[in-house]
């Protein structure tokens, strides 16, 4: 992975997405009750408060759970529920530590299918369905990464040109256009209400 990607909206945060899988999963995980900007640009903090230029699994699986929460907690912090998402990402490593030896492009290499790669993104702690599918979308979309049936496996996220979700994020524009999607949705399920 060395791309550029454009979704925390900051240079450096997204300069670190498109060059670590693990950062890009990270946000991806932070993606919940914050604005898609502010989960994104997470994992750069993370690293800079680590004095790293990269996200290691085995060193975030390591570390005191009570300091990596403190980390995720410094003002401002890293998320809305930094204590609750310090557990996520350190369970998340974890597991990645566990299966894949920590490296996170395990999870993709050899996957023949989008299907089977859906199946272990939604394994992964804190992830479910239709995270693994805009993950997958994400990686189809953006980081190329396309195992046969990528498309039709990450679902209503997979078509060209969806603005759905990040993964059809390659500028302000572009953002402009998910989060009119975004509101389009809440102002539906409002009004069923």
């Amino acid at each position: 992975m060395d791309v550029t990607l454009h979704i925390a909206q900051q240079p450096e945060a997204d300069e670190l997405l498109g060059r670590s899988p693990l950062a890009a999963l990270v946000g991806m995980l932070l993606d919940q009750q914050v604005p898609m900007e502010w989960a994104f640009a997470g994992p750069y903090t993370i690293a800079t408060r680590m004095n790293a230029d990269d996200l290691d699994a085995h060193e975030i699986a390591d570390y005191d759970p009570d300091d990596f929460a403190a980390l995720l907690s410094t003002k401002p912090a890293v998320h809305r529920y930094p204590g609750s998402m310090a557990k996520r990402i350190q369970q998340l490593c974890r597991y990645l530590v566990d299966h894949y030896d920590g490296d996170p492009t395990a999870l993709w290499q050899d996957a023949a299918t989008g299907e089977e790669l859906l199946g272990r993104l939604n394994d992964l702690p804190g992830f479910g369905k239709q995270k693994a599918q805009i993950f997958l979308a994400l990686l189809g979309k953006q980081l190329g990464v396309q195992p046969k049936g990528w498309r039709e496996a990450a679902g209503d996220y997979g078509p060209a040109e969806a603005y759905r979700s990040v993964a059809d994020i390659t500028g302000p524009e572009s953002l402009r256009r998910v989060r009119a999607h975004k509101q389009q949705l809440k102002a539906a399920a409002k009004s069923r209400t």
